[in-house]
């Protein structure tokens, strides 16, 4: 069986050159995933601000802003900005996206440095992409069956988050940080690819047939 690039670290082996002991870094190609999913999540949540701030100022003064994601009924990043899912945690939920995604950038960027982190900060950040995910799902839900309209910003954060998750996973798995059998461990490191593909075609499965009718042109 062979191993990915984003499975490897630099870190495996003999320590050298003293870094501390029980400490990890991370591959290059990892490194470089976080701070990719990291600026497209805090694009999308920065975009997200910018037009609900556009919202907010249009109605001060009695006009309407369109933001230019909103394309039809169904895609209308206007609708999901004015719900109050959108203040989950009574302030825009784009303001937490943009410090969380914030951090997820720093620790790409100092894995990319040669920082070596020690287990309860993988599993932390881990504890933290699972509340992200959770609170994705709870927001695709919200999309799709109470509000029944479709954002295509969020659509990136979520894309982003789902594989941020999967890969810290992969990381922590790969450093034995979270147990399983050899077996399941060696599925998880040769097929880490698998779960991101199958979540994300999943979600598009019920954006599909959620509104098929509209997609297809029926009545």
């Amino acid at each position: 069986m062979t191993t990915s690039a984003l499975d490897r670290s630099d870190t495996d082996g003999v320590e050298r050159g003293g870094p501390a002991p029980g400490t990890v870094g991370g591959s290059r190609a990892f490194a470089l995933l976080l701070v990719v999913t990291g600026a497209m999540g805090l694009l999308a949540s920065w975009v997200i601000t910018l037009d609900k701030n556009k919202i907010l100022e249009a109605k001060a003064v009695g006009k309407t802003f369109t933001p230019g994601c909103s394309l039809n009924p169904i895609v209308s990043c206007g609708n999901i900005m004015e719900s109050d899912q959108a203040q989950a945690f009574g302030f825009p939920n784009p303001w937490l996206g943009m410090v969380c995604y914030g951090a997820i950038i720093a620790i790409g960027l100092a894995l990319l440095g040669g920082a070596r982190f020690p287990r309860w900060y993988w599993l932390g950040m881990q504890a933290g992409t699972l509340f992200g995910v959770g609170f994705c799902s709870w927001l695709q839900y919200q999309s799709l069956y109470v509000i029944g309209s479709l954002c295509l910003w969020c659509c990136l954060a979520w894309v982003a988050t789902i594989v941020m998750f999967c890969y810290v996973l992969v990381q922590n798995v790969r450093h034995r940080f979270i147990p399983l059998p050899d077996g399941a461990r060696r599925a998880v490191l040769e097929f880490h690819w698998v779960l991101p593909v199958l979540w994300i075609g999943v979600i598009g499965l019920l954006i599909l047939t959620n509104w098929w009718s509209f997609w297809t042109g029926q009545s």
